[in-house]
């Protein structure tokens, strides 16, 4: 019988950025390879074992998770939008209502969607060791097998060091250098996955028993939810009202029903830019330790990390050691690698002084494709904008700007009012302010074109809209 995979992606990745920001989190973005970590997670829990996959994230994801997944022929059982953040026990206890509806002794497989495990096979071997104790009422967890003594993690003390399933002792926060090195050293301890294997039946009492406050709530946002397109719209009244908890702490601490998995293959949370380092290391070490891209270079350097994310800048380091130096469009993180866990500072910090830099990017994605930011200041602003084949912006209006169009490539379908002209590469239409307008792109290629915008106000907000194929409000 197959299990559920249950993907987990509303997190924001604080310690990758500045790749990695809230409007558009590392789950999404290609860092290890040409996938992005959320497809590679999706691909690694498909095939045989595995019934379509549950993703629960939120509305501002929606969309790039279900486009990502289409581009890998995957057709998800049901995407559940959080509406607000509640940590991992309401999201987790959601999916098991979700299940239980159909099949009470159906198995779940919960995921993180930012990890790296190359080896989808040998994961899949260890998911199989732990299916009979899921299906006899054990609450199945994964250790990884420690390879260094990591501060980062959290660890799980097993009953004993066979490979599993056996019982799970205890949980066990991060460490300092000296615990996490005792801990190895005595080989029964484990990186905590956050990986989960249990039926929906077992999680549903295991909340009954130790966190009963979750139950309503997160049953009546389930029976208050509303679909939206191909999304399934979890109610915010009595999901706003839940304890922001996660699921180690709301339940499994709790619990005496707990087995744990070892797993031996290879494995890596991405949680910081160190372990970015040692990815693109592993097999093949680079010389010195000196990790670039196609737009670095190092030069004398050591045990370093040298990376660009726009093709217009080149990022040189010149006798450097232990650094690592992440550049963007917009941003650049210059910082000791022993400092990789504290990158999340960098965040609160440009927050607190009103950076825009902190939680997002100059490019914006959207349901009908994104738009990037070229220029800015008092009273212009000038964007590209990329419209995917056959889709539309909302049919809508502003109170206070104008713009100018001009198609770079593709053909536009563009309503001004009652009026629709067709506009093609090198030509330009006016928006007045205050005028009711569309954009489409009827063709099958994407669309580009540049916008100028003029006014008193040209912030986003600035929108309403009349019509939108996406269901935006």
């Amino acid at each position: 019988m197959v299990m559920t995979p249950v993907l987990l992606a509303g997190g924001s990745g604080t310690r990758l950025w500045p790749v990695s920001r809230k409007s558009f989190p590392k789950q999404f973005a290609p860092l290890i390879g040409d996938e992005t970590l959320f497809q590679a997670s999706a691909r690694r829990l498909s095939g045989p074992r595995y019934a379509a996959p549950i993703v629960m994230t939120n509305a501002d994801f929606r969309f790039i998770v279900a486009e990502q997944l289409t581009s890998m022929g995957i057709d998800p059982a049901g995407i559940l939008i959080e509406p607000s953040g509640r940590n991992t026990a309401p999201a987790i206890l959601a999916a098991a209502l979700t299940v239980a509806q159909t099949d009470p002794d159906g198995l779940l497989l919960v995921a993180p969607s930012d990890h790296v495990v190359p080896d989808a096979e040998a994961f899949g071997r260890a998911v199989d060791l732990g299916e009979p104790a899921a299906r006899s009422g054990r609450i199945v967890t994964f250790g990884i097998t420690p390879t260094r003594p990591e501060t980062g993690y959290g660890y799980m003390e097993a009953e004993e060091c066979a490979e599993g399933p056996v019982a799970l002792k205890r949980f066990v926060e991060k460490p300092d250098l000296a615990k996490a090195e005792a801990m190895i050293a005595q080989g029964n301890f484990l990186w905590n996955a956050g990986i989960f294997l249990f039926s929906a039946r077992t999680m549903i009492e295991a909340f009954r028993t130790h966190a009963p406050e979750f139950l309503d709530p997160v049953q009546a946002a389930l029976d208050e939810a509303r679909h939206d397109l191909g999304f399934l719209r979890l109610a915010p009244a009595p999901w706003d009202s839940l304890p922001d908890l996660s699921i180690d702490y709301a339940v499994l601490e709790k619990a005496d029903n707990l087995s744990v998995v070892r797993f031996s293959g290879h494995w890596s949370d991405l949680g910081g830019w160190d372990a970015i380092w040692r990815e693109a290391q592993d097999g093949a070490p680079a010389p010195e330790g000196a990790v670039t891209d196609e737009r670095s270079t190092a030069i004398d350097c050591r045990n370093v990390l040298l990376r660009s994310q726009n093709e217009g800048i080149e990022v040189v380091g010149i006798g450097l050691e232990d650094v690592m130096v992440v550049a963007t469009s917009d941003a650049v993180l210059v910082a000791g690698m022993d400092r990789a866990q504290e990158v999340r500072k960098a965040v609160s910090a440009l927050k607190s002084k009103g950076a825009r830099q902190a939680e997002t990017f100059l490019r914006d994605h959207r349901p009908w494709g994104w738009f990037e930011t070229l220029a800015l200041a008092d009273r212009f602003q000038v964007k590209r904008i990329v419209v995917n084949p056959g889709a539309a912006l909302s049919l809508q209006s502003h109170f206070h700007r104008s713009e100018h169009w001009i198609v770079v490539s593709g053909t536009a379908k563009v309503t001004v009012d009652d009026v629709v002209t067709l506009v093609t590469e090198n030509q330009s239409i006016y928006v007045p302010l205050g005028a009711v307008h569309r954009m489409e792109n009827p063709g099958k290629v994407p669309m580009v074109l540049i916008e100028v915008q003029t006014g008193a106000y040209l912030g986003e907000d600035d929108i309403v809209r009349y019509e939108d194929v996406y269901s935006r409000n």
